[in-house]
């Protein structure tokens, strides 16, 4: 039997909680609804360096989320765990995406558009604030209420 790493055990609980919460979010950020018709879903988990969690989600709130919807990422949730000690350097998300060939479009755009090289230049100024990113490509069952 696998043993679950501790980066996987906190995906896979705050996917739980963000289901069972019922993922609702504004809408002028692109993000799903629970209704979603969104094929594919990428739980990403990002591992920040000592003291640099807070670089990272400022990162992501004035400049990732915009950035993923422009490339046609669909923003479902972002959530961070409430317990040391990933609550100290992980940001758990979940994006939704029409197929497995339209996540790779989407992600080869992304890492390609100027802007975002810019913000991810001008991030890291003083260092890097990503150690780790863990990418899981997710489907909905037949009786999950979010399809």
């Amino acid at each position: 039997m696998l043993k679950p790493t501790r980066a996987s055990s906190v995906s896979i609980l705050a996917l739980a909680a963000a289901f069972g919460a019922g993922i609702l979010a504004a809408p002028h950020l692109g993000v799903a609804q629970a209704q979603t018709a969104a094929k594919v879903y990428e739980l990403r988990t990002y591992t920040a360096p000592d003291g640099k969690l807070a670089d990272l989600h400022k990162r992501f709130r004035d400049h990732t989320l915009r950035i993923f919807q422009k490339h046609g990422m669909t923003n479902v949730i972002y959530l961070a765990p409430m317990d040391a000690p990933a609550s100290q350097n992980t940001l758990v998300y979940l994006l939704a995406h029409q197929s497995r060939e339209a996540a790779k479009a989407s992600w080869d755009a992304f890492r390609n558009d100027p802007e975002w090289k810019k913000v991810a230049s001008e991030s890291q100024v003083n260092g890097p604030i990503i150690t780790k990113v863990d990418s899981v490509f997710l489907q909905a069952t037949d009786y999950s209420p979010m399809k």
